[in-house]
């Protein structure tokens, strides 16, 4: 045998031994995996019985209600005084609105943004 083909062998035999150490290094590492996942499944809490889970209420089901709701006003900033910044201004609350007009978009508008309606005219 020469010495090129004793070089070549070892180094064909070398990355047979680098592929096979790879490829046990990948099933560890899905094993592992997979014990790890089994472990935190039977750490949990079981799931609930039938007879734990929700139920409707005695009256059946809730329904939706619609209504229209109108914001509070803003105050006012008192003459010479100087107006609220941001900060200043609580969570605006709303409250049931008098009117029962649905608000509606104008005849011909999507509503949205380039929605492909011809848009009002």
């Amino acid at each position: 045998m020469s010495s090129a083909s004793m070089q070549m062998a070892a180094a064909s035999g070398l990355m047979s031994l680098v592929l096979f150490v790879v490829a046990v290094a990948v099933l560890a590492i899905l094993g592992g995996g997979f014990w790890l996942t089994s472990r935190i499944k039977y750490s949990e809490s079981p799931r609930p019985r039938p007879e734990e889970q929700p139920h409707l209420p005695p009256d059946g089901a809730v329904h939706e209600v619609r209504q229209n709701r109108e914001p509070d006003e803003v105050p006012r900033t008192p003459k010479g005084g100087r107006p609220l910044t941001p900060y200043e201004l609580t969570n605006m609350h709303t409250r049931p609105s008098e009117s029962k007009d649905r608000p509606r978009w104008s005849k011909g508008s999507s509503g949205s943004f380039g929605g492909g309606g011809l848009g009002a005219h």
